[in-house]
């Protein structure tokens, strides 16, 4: 990818939130609750991903494991249309939080699997056995970090604050209006400042396809950084 796949420049940043323009605003946007999804033997929300195929509602189940996530289930058991398929099957909308216990319904022509137990047993699961991330900085990094781990792509808390830090001033909604990409029509977003082909290219699946997405656009741009320079703790200035 280009050098210039994220903003950077010696001069201080100005970023637009929301129509008004402010200088690297510490303020953090709010994103969706992280509610527990539940299994749905409705036909897809109309907010399912676009473009994904139409979920069944035939009653192959799979009961959510401790560091299991949409990719990984989709993967191991084969789902036509992927994680996305399972999404709208499901009803789970960004930021696609699933957790141990939880029933889901894999869409016809998934793998063989052993069906679920039953509903009432699934409830029974310990509620401290999943992770429940802070809608804050501190959790979209941690939340980042999960999923990077589950995808092999390397980076610390340390290395993704500094430059989250430098790049946004922590602010999820953040835009570069003004530099070269800016002027090209695909201005820096996000937390670290990422222009849509880079994340287009880069992101992770079973994290959103909104480039403001807190957690999508730290593991995008981290992603980014492994393939470019081994690690997001290679990072200490324009990049």
């Amino acid at each position: 990818m280009p050098k210039h796949a994220f903003n950077r420049s010696r001069r201080a940043r100005r970023f637009s939130t929301g129509g008004a323009v402010t200088a690297c605003s510490l303020a953090l946007a709010c994103t969706a609750v992280l509610g527990a999804a539940q299994a749905a033997d409705a036909a897809p929300a109309a907010s399912a991903v676009a473009g994904t195929p139409a979920a069944s509602t035939a009653k192959t189940t799979y009961v959510v494991r401790l560091g299991d996530h949409l990719a990984s289930i989709a993967r191991t058991h084969n789902v036509p249309g992927g994680w996305q398929a399972i999404a709208a099957a499901n009803k789970l909308s960004s930021p696609y939080i699933i957790r141990p216990g939880q029933v889901l319904i894999l869409p016809t022509g998934s793998s063989s699997i052993k069906k679920t137990v039953s509903a009432p047993a699934a409830k029974t699961a310990p509620a401290s056995s999943g992770v429940i991330y802070a809608n804050n900085l501190d959790g979209w990094i941690k939340h980042s970090l999960a999923v990077m781990k589950q995808h092999g792509i390397p980076g610390s808390y340390n290395g993704i604050y500094r430059n989250v830090m430098r790049e946004s001033s922590g602010n999820p909604k953040a835009i570069n209006l003004w530099d070269s990409n800016a002027a090209k029509g695909i201005p820096s977003k996000g937390l670290l400042q990422v222009i849509d082909p880079t994340f287009r290219a880069y992101h992770v699946p079973g994290t959103s396809w909104d480039i403001y997405d807190p957690v999508a656009n730290i593991t995008a741009a981290c992603n980014y950084a492994y393939h470019r320079y081994g690690s997001i703790d290679n990072v200490n200035g324009p990049y």
